[in-house]
């Protein structure tokens, strides 16, 4: 997995130890902890967190990890169809909007 620093690029400036804790504690440590969850199972589970909580603006990047890290463009969308039932409906149309545009493009 290649080195996060969305949060230096974006927030450095801003909010630096919030940017140090996302780039090195949350995509350094935890995402590298790959022999108690594999990266695939680590982006199914934040894509599912991120379209539950109705988090949609984060999600494209998500998908786009996710989609690197393996997920099928089927198990997304059997994962969201899933989803839908327990997190609404509305909340799936908005995620396979986003999964259309990575997995499609």
């Amino acid at each position: 997995m290649k080195k996060q620093d969305a949060g230096r690029k974006m927030l450095g400036d801003l909010a630096p130890k919030f940017a140090e804790l996302n780039d090195d504690v949350l995509f350094g440590q935890v995402w590298s902890r790959t022999n108690e969850l594999s990266a695939h199972d680590r982006s199914m589970i934040t894509i599912s967190a991120l379209i539950a909580g109705g988090n949609l603006a984060q999600l494209p990047v998500h998908l786009k990890i996710g989609k690197d890290n393996g997920i099928t463009q089927a198990e997304i969308v059997e994962m969201i169809t899933h989803l839908a039932f327990y997190v609404g409906w509305p909340k799936a149309w908005s995620a396979f909007n986003a999964v259309k545009e990575v997995y499609t493009s």
